[in-house]
C-alpha cells in the first residue's frame, strides 16, 4: 500500500490491514514490482492481469477521495497501474456511492476479480461491514472473474450500468395508484 496519509488513522482500512499483517507499505517513491490499483491507470483490472499479480504482487494507493486531485499520485512508481471496474462502496464513510472504495474493498475487489475469492472474504472478514461489500457486489464480481480482458469487464460493466438505467427509467414511469381525491368524493356524493 501506498500510503498518503490522507485519511483518519482510526477509519483508515489501510492501516487497519497491515496491523493484521495483511498487507505492508510502500513508501512513496519506492518502486513496487507488481500491479497497482490506482486512480492514474488507464486500464482496467481483468483477470488477465492474474499471472502478473501472481508473479510480482498487487498494490493499492491509500489516499483520500476528497484529495484526490491534488495527491501526487506520480510517487507511485509501479510498472503496472489498473483502474477498478464499477462497484458499489460498502464502507461506513462511502456507503452506497459508486466506485468511492476504500483500499480493503479496492483489493478484496481486485483479488476476486484475479480468481481468489476466498483470499477476498479473508481480507473483507477484518471489517464488520467487509462480508456485506463482497454481498453488494456479488453479481459484479462474479460476471468481472469470468472475462478473459479489461475491454470484456468493460462491456460487462456497461452492459450492467444500461439495466440500472433501464430499470430505474421504468421504475420512474409506472403508473402510481393513488387513492381518490376529496374532489372525486363528493363529485360521487352529488350524483
Amino acid at each position: 500500500m501506498y500510503d498518503f496519509n490522507q485519511c483518519d488513522p482510526k477509519r483508515c482500512s489501510g492501516r487497519r490491514l497491515a496491523r493484521f499483517g495483511m498487507l505492508s507499505e510502500v513508501k512513496l517513491g519506492v518502486r513496487f514490482p507488481g500491479l497497482v490499483l490506482s486512480p492514474t491507470g488507464v486500464a482496467t483490472l481483468s483477470p488477465r492481469d492474474t499471472p502478473f499479480v501472481q508473479h510480482n504482487g498487487l498494490g493499492v494507493v491509500d489516499c483520500s477521495w476528497k484529495e484526490v486531485e491534488r495527491t501526487p499520485l506520480h510517487r507511485v512508481r509501479a510498472p503496472e497501474h489498473r483502474l477498478l471496474p464499477y462497484l458499489v462502496a460498502a464502507n461506513s464513510v462511502n456507503y452506497g456511492r459508486p466506485c468511492h472504495l476504500n483500499c480493503a474493498e479496492a483489493l478484496a475487489a481486485g483479488l476476486h476479480i484475479l480468481g481468489w475469492p476466498e483470499a477476498a472474504e479473508k481480507l473483507m472478514s477484518r471489517f464488520t461491514w467487509g462480508p456485506h461489500f463482497i454481498e453488494l457486489n456479488r453479481e459484479l464480481l462474479d460476471e468481472y472473474a469470468k472475462c478473459g480482458s479489461a475491454d470484456e469487464v468493460i462491456a460487462t460493466q456497461n452492459k450492467y450500468l444500461a439495466k440500472i438505467e433501464e430499470d430505474s427509467e421504468r421504475e420512474r414511469n409506472r403508473p402510481i395508484d393513488l387513492p381518490p381525491s376529496e374532489s372525486e368524493e363528493d363529485e360521487e356524493e352529488e350524483d
